[in-house]
């Protein structure tokens, strides 16, 4: 877990619920065409603060009316696809990862890998791993750059970022570095198929409807990436992550594998 103070004061949960409200409500009343959020009230989370969120998410997500499909027996299937894709994914690409590990140390001689503290099932906070492609300073710069948000919901998008560097804008176009969260996925902290793990920063900022993306185990990718990606709009994007958590089965999971690939392919969305 990241070592940092929360929003570097101490704020009651009472002052945090009206921060979420406030910024709300103002970039609902502010809101421009295809823009999104572009002041985040909390962008740092200590342990502590990760474990109230979790509790928040938590509590929240116990009046959920979303009917979670997917029985005992899927879950078990998934899971031991799981371990045997992502163990086979990492040995095949354990040769060209090390190579392109090497050219991003080569343009900034950084630590190639980059961990990010997203939130899975029920906000459980978890490091997700990917190759980064942003300046080793990325995360301390995010201040100065959110208000560029071109999305029109409360994840962070841009189509010209300062931060990226060179190889990162090819790593990025070509979805390379996500495959560390093979390891992940390994692990079990993700799936391979599932809604993408959120930052905390925007699951603080989630309606109760939003946060209803967080009832299962995130993943690699779901309906969102293989229908846009980056192109879809937030809400719609919140609403193919419920529709997946409705009707997952066996037989969905794998067309949505094969449907990422084709995306991944044909650059769809990617940016």
């Amino acid at each position: 877990m990241p070592n940092q103070n929360f929003n570097k004061t101490l704020l009651s949960e009472d002052d945090v619920t009206e921060v979420m409200l406030k910024t709300l409500k103002e970039e609902k009343e502010g809101k421009k065409e295809n823009t999104g959020v572009t002041d985040y009230p909390i962008l740092e989370f200590d342990e502590h603060a990760l474990g109230l969120l979790a509790t928040g998410v938590h509590e929240t997500l116990l009046h959920s009316d979303v009917q979670i499909s997917g029985g005992k027996f899927y879950e078990f299937l998934k899971r031991f696809f799981d371990i045997i894709v992502s163990s086979l994914a990492l040995l095949v690409l354990l040769l060209p990862l090390g190579i392109v590990c090497f050219l991003i140390y080569i343009e900034d001689k950084g630590n190639p890998v980059f961990s990010q503290v997203r939130l899975t099932t029920d906000g459980r906070p978890f490091r997700m791993y990917k190759l980064r492609s942003m300046c080793m300073d990325a995360e301390a710069k995010f201040a100065q750059v959110q208000k560029e948000n071109k999305s029109d919901g409360l994840a962070f998008k841009s189509d010209d970022d300062p931060r990226i560097t060179k190889i990162g804008k090819f790593i990025r176009k070509t979805s390379i570095d996500e495959l560390p969260q093979f390891w992940n996925v390994l692990k079990g902290d993700m799936s391979l198929i599932g809604p993408r793990p959120p930052l905390p920063r925007e699951v603080v900022l989630y309606t109760p409807e939003q946060m209803n993306r967080l009832l299962v185990k995130g993943g690699l990718s779901c309906i969102c990436q293989t229908e846009g990606r980056s192109d879809m709009e937030f809400e719609k994007w919140v609403e193919s992550d419920i529709r997946y958590i409705k009707t997952r089965s066996v037989g969905l999971d794998i067309s949505l594998m094969f449907k990422t690939a084709a995306a991944v392919i044909m650059k769809k969305g990617a940016k």
